[in-house]
């Protein structure tokens, strides 16, 4: 089977090995491994009716419990520059890498601000932390929702 060829829409510089395009094109949006946790222990606690991607709500928060105005964002560290964890970024292509991460954290605090000023209250999950101890990281959503 010849390998499989990946179009390019010139958004990204090419990769200089075909394997990272391969793995690159993988990496998901939405319904993460992290976000997918999160949820699962979210109805094991019995927490249930929030909005997916909810997008009458400023920015689409991946999880939002509308009725109460709690929206909760799942971040993967690498993509939006955990504090915790600090991933390093790419050594190759550094200008398109740092300017793409860049406008992904200063994106992420636009999201916020737009929806604390409409009322809601913002929640930041972060892979590393989803990982070590997904409970702790839901009771924090919990807690916001009493």
């Amino acid at each position: 089977m010849p390998p499989k060829t990946y179009l390019r829409d010139g958004r990204a510089p090419v990769p200089k090995d075909a394997r990272v395009s391969a793995t690159m094109s993988r990496i998901r949006a939405k319904h993460t491994k992290p976000e997918l946790a999160v949820r699962k222990a979210l109805r094991e606690r019995g927490l249930t009716g929030y909005r997916l991607h909810y997008a009458k709500a400023p920015g689409k928060p991946d999880i939002a419990f509308v009725g109460r105005k709690v929206a909760v964002f799942v971040h993967g560290c690498f993509w939006h520059g955990c504090p915790h964890f600090q991933p390093r970024r790419p050594k190759t292509h550094k200008t398109f890498w740092n300017a793409k991460l860049d406008r992904n954290m200063e994106r992420d605090a636009e999201k916020a601000k737009a929806l604390k000023k409409a009322g809601w209250k913002v929640i930041t999950l972060w892979e590393c932390r989803v990982k070590k101890d997904v409970g702790k990281e839901v009771g924090r959503v919990v807690r916001s929702l009493l």
